[in-house]
C-alpha cells in the first residue's frame, strides 16, 4: 500500500506542478487534462498498475453521471456479467456499461491490471475527443506484441539523431535520485500502449552491461514497472573482451556464450521482468559475428540462450551496412539474412527498418518483409526526423507509416501486407513487435516543437493497430493537445497530413534518396563525391549525369527489384508501371522523359520542388490565422519554426536546382525563379555543430 500511496502522491504532484506557471509550454503533451473532473472510480482490488489508472481517471475525467469500477475480468463479480471477454488477450481492454452489485456503474476491465490501465486511458481519450462516458462501450486488443521506443541516448547524456535537448535519462544521478519526470514519461507512453524501451543507444557502450548502469536501469524498471512498461538494453557484441576480460567475442567460444548467459543472469537477478536485448552488429563499424566467421544467427541465438530461461527476447538489427555492398547499399540486408531465414532461436526477432536504407523521406518497402516467412520480423521506423528537417521542420509521419505498413509484399499472395507481416498474422508467428527510434529529450516540450510530440503520438497508436487512419489518429491528437475549437483543429490536421508529403517535395522528389550533407545531416549536398566509401556519397544514389539521374535497381543495374516478390518486382522493374514516387529509386531517367503530367522530368522534379515550398508557405498561413486561437507561447513557436521550414525549403530547392543544371545544362521552364546563389556558395556551406550527431 506504500508504493500505491506514492504512486498517487507523484501524479497529484505532477497535476500540481504543470498547472498556471508553464500551463502551455508542451509539457503535457496529449494529457492537457485541466482540472480534476472528481468522478467517483473504485477499485476493488489495488495495485500500482490500478493505483495509476484510477489517478489518471479522477484527474481526466469530466464528472461522471456514474462510477467507474476497474475490475480484472477474472474477477467473479465481472465473470458472472458473461461478457466474452476472452479474445482480448493479455493487454487488451473493454469498457462497458453495467450493473454491479446493484448499481449502474462504467466498468473498466481486462485480463491484467495493464489492459485496464490501458482501458482507463482509452476512456480518457473517448472523453476529450467528444465521446460520452455514462454511455462508452470500447474494445480493444493489440495487433502487435512488442511496441518499443528504441532511445539513441548515449551515457555522456548525448542523443544520437537527437533534436530535443540532451537524454531523459540523466545517469550521473541515477539510481538515487529518480526524476519525477520519468513518470511522466511512463504515463505518455501507457496512454498510447507502448510497452517497452531501449534505455542506450544501439552503437552501445560496454559499461551498460555493467553492475552501476544495470543498477541505474533497475531504477528506470521500477518506475516504468506500473505502466506496463519493460526496459531493454542495447548490448555491444564485443562486451566479453571489453568488460569480461575474454580474449575472443567468438559466439561458438563456450567461455563467451558462459559470459552472456552469467551476465544476463546477473541482470534478471536485479531486473526480474528486463525484456532482453537489442543488437546491432556488424554495421557502421560496430563488431558482430562475422568478425569471427560466424553468422548473424550464430551471434543471435547464443545470446538469446542467455536469455531464455528468465523469457527475454534478442532483437537482432537487420540494419548491416558494411563494406561489402559495392554494387548497392540496398541489397545488403537482404543478401545477408534472407539465406539465414528459419535458423533463428524461438526468441529472436530480426528488426528490420522501414525501408532498404536509411529512413529517408520516402523509400520503397524493405524487401525483407516479403521474403522471411520463417523468422519473426519486427518494424523499425524513425520517429526522431534525422532526414526530415530535424525538430523544427514540420512533418506529420503517420502517413509515411502508414505507406509501409499497408505495402503489399506479396508474401503469400495479394493482401500480404507489411502490417500483416509484422503483426504475425500470415505466418503464425506469436513473436511480434514493431519499435520506434524516439524523438523524446529533455526540452520543456519533450519533442523540441508542438507538432513533433504528433508523430510519437502517432507511432504509439499505430503501433497497436496499424489500421487506424493516419488523419483520425492527427485528429485526436489535436483536440488533445490544442484543443477541441474546430477551427484549430481542423487547420492543424489540414497542415499535418500534407506536410510529409511536402517534405519529400523539396528535398527528395520522385524517388531520390539520400542527398542530405554528410555527418549531421543537415542541408542539401547532392555533389558530394570524395568520401572514402562509395556509399557515403549522395553521387552514389542520385547517378546524376548529363544524361539524366537516378539509380538503375533493375536487371540492367544492380538487380534489386529481384529482391522483391515477382508481382512487386515487375512493377518496380518497368518505368512504366513503377510510381512515379519511386521512379529514380527504381531507374536512371533521362531529363526530356515525358511524365503523366505531360511536362518532362526535369519540368517535373521543379514542379515538386516548388510544390514543396508552397504547402510550406501554405502551412505558415493557416497557421497565423489561428494566432487569436493558441496559446501565445506554442502558437509563436510553431510560428517561428515554420519561417525556418519556408527559408530551407527554398535552400533545398535552390541548391538542388544549381547541382542538377551544372550537370544537365538545361534552363528552367519560363517563369521558375533561378537558384539564388550560385552552385559554389552553396557548396561552400558547413554546419559542423548541427544537432543531433551523438559521441
Amino acid at each position: 500500500m506504500k508504493l500505491v500511496r506514492t504512486l498517487c502522491a507523484g501524479i497529484a504532484l505532477f497535476g500540481m506542478t504543470t498547472g498556471a506557471a508553464q500551463a502551455e509550454d508542451g509539457y503535457d503533451l496529449w494529457l492537457r487534462y485541466g482540472q480534476p473532473g472528481g468522478s467517483a472510480v473504485s477499485i476493488p482490488h489495488t495495485s500500482p498498475t490500478l493505483a495509476a489508472a484510477a489517478a489518471e481517471l479522477r484527474r481526466g475525467l469530466p464528472r461522471t453521471t456514474r462510477p467507474i469500477v476497474l475490475e480484472r475480468a477474472t474477477a467473479p463479480e465481472v465473470s458472472a456479467l458473461g461478457l466474452k471477454l476472452g479474445a482480448l488477450g493479455d493487454e487488451g481492454y473493454a469498457v462497458r456499461q453495467v450493473r454491479l452489485g446493484g448499481r449502474a456503474v462504467t466498468l473498466v476491465t481486462g485480463n491484467s491490471d495493464v489492459a485496464i490501465l490501458y482501458g482507463a486511458f482509452a476512456l480518457i481519450r473517448h472523453a476529450r475527443t467528444g465521446g460520452n462516458v455514462d454511455t462508452a462501450t470500447l474494445t480493444s486488443a493489440p495487433r502487435i506484441k512488442l511496441r518499443m521506443l528504441d532511445h539513441w541516448d548515449n551515457l555522456d547524456g548525448s542523443v544520437e539523431r537527437g533534436y530535443a535537448g540532451q537524454s531523459l535519462w540523466d545517469w550521473w544521478t541515477l539510481p538515487d535520485f529518480r526524476d519525477p519526470r520519468y513518470v511522466d514519461y511512463a504515463r505518455a507512453n501507457a496512454s498510447i500502449g507502448i510497452n517497452g524501451t531501449v534505455l542506450n543507444n544501439v552503437n552501445a557502450k560496454p559499461d551498460s552491461l555493467t553492475a552501476p548502469y544495470i543498477a541505474k536501469a533497475a531504477a528506470l524498471a521500477d518506475i516504468f514497472r506500473p505502466y506496463g512498461i519493460k526496459v531493454y538494453l542495447s548490448a555491444r557484441f564485443s562486451a566479453p573482451i571489453e568488460i569480461g576480460g575474454l580474449k575472443t567475442a567468438d559466439p561458438l567460444d563456450p567461455q563467451v556464450a558462459a559470459w552472456w548467459k552469467a551476465k544476463a543472469d546477473e541482470i534478471y537477478r536485479a531486473i526480474p521482468d528486463f525484456g532482453g536485448f537489442l543488437v546491432k552488429a556488424n554495421s557502421e563499424g560496430q563488431p558482430g559475428p562475422r568478425d569471427y566467421h560466424r553468422s548473424h544467427a550464430d551471434g543471435a541465438n547464443m545470446m538469446a540462450a542467455a536469455v531464455a530461461p528468465h523469457g527475454g527476447i534478442v532483437m537482432w538489427r537487420a540494419f548491416v551496412y558494411a563494406e561489402t555492398n559495392a554494387e548497392d547499399r540496398a541489397k545488403q540486408a537482404y543478401s545477408e539474412f534472407k539465406p539465414l531465414d528459419g535458423t533463428f532461436a524461438n526468441n529472436v526477432i530480426l528488426q528490420v527498418k522501414n525501408g532498404a536504407i536509411d529512413f529517408q523521406p520516402r523509400e520503397p518497402f524493405h524487401p525483407l518483409f516479403g521474403a522471411m516467412p520463417k523468422t519473426p520480423l519486427m518494424m523499425e521506423f524513425q520517429i526522431t526526423k534525422e532526414y526530415l528537417g530535424f525538430a523544427t521542420h514540420l512533418a506529420y509521419l503517420a502517413p509515411m507509416f502508414k505507406e509501409t505498413l499497408d505495402a503489399d509484399t506479396y508474401e503469400r499472395g495479394p493482401g500480404s501486407t507489411v502490417a500483416r507481416v509484422i503483426d504475425g498474422s500470415i505466418e503464425g508467428h506469436k513473436l511480434t513487435g514493431i519499435a520506434g527510434v524516439a524523438n523524446i529529450g529533455r526540452d520543456r516540450d519533450w519533442s523540441g516543437s508542438t507538432f513533433n510530440q504528433a508523430n510519437w503520438y502517432a507511432f504509439g497508436r499505430l503501433a497497436w493497430d496499424p489500421s487506424l487512419p493516419s488523419e483520425g489518429i492527427a485528429r485526436e491528437w489535436a483536440e488533445q493537445t490544442l484543443g477541441t475549437d474546430p477551427k484549430v483543429v481542423d487547420t492543424s490536421v489540414a497542415m499535418m497530413q500534407g506536410s510529409r508529403e511536402a517534405v519529400v517535395d523539396y528535398m527528395t522528389p520522385l524517388g531520390l534518396a539520400h542527398q542530405m550533407s554528410t555527418s549531421g545531416h543537415y542541408g542539401p549536398a547532392p555533389w558530394i563525391a570524395d568520401l572514402k566509401r562509395p556509399e557515403w556519397n549522395p553521387v552514389y544514389y542520385n547517378q546524376a549525369d548529363a544524361r539524366g539521374i537516378g539509380f538503375d535497381r533493375t536487371a540492367t543495374g544492380s538487380d534489386a527489384v529481384a529482391q522483391y516478390a515477382p508481382p512487386v518486382a515487375k512493377i518496380f522493374a518497368d518505368p512504366k508501371l513503377t510510381p512515379e514516387r519511386d521512379l529514380l529509386w527504381f531507374h536512371h531517367v533521362a531529363w526530356d522523359r515525358k511524365m503523366a503530367s505531360g511536362r518532362t522530368l526535369w519540368a517535373e522534379m521543379i514542379a515538386h520542388y516548388d510544390r514543396g515550398i508552397d504547402y510550406v508557405t501554405g502551412m505558415r498561413t493557416r497557421w497565423d490565422g489561428l494566432k487569436p486561437l493558441v496559446d501565445a507561447e506554442r502558437w509563436q513557436k510553431t510560428a517561428t519554426y515554420l519561417a525556418i521550414q519556408e527559408r530551407e525549403a527554398r535552400w533545398w530547392r535552390d541548391a538542388s536546382l544549381a547541382y542538377w543544371m551544372s550537370l544537365n545544362h538545361l534552363p528552367l521552364p519560363a517563369g521558375e525563379a533561378a537558384p539564388e546563389h550560385d552552385l559554389g556558395w552553396y557548396k561552400n556551406q558547413t554546419f559542423p555543430f548541427a544537432p543531433g550527431q551523438g559521441k
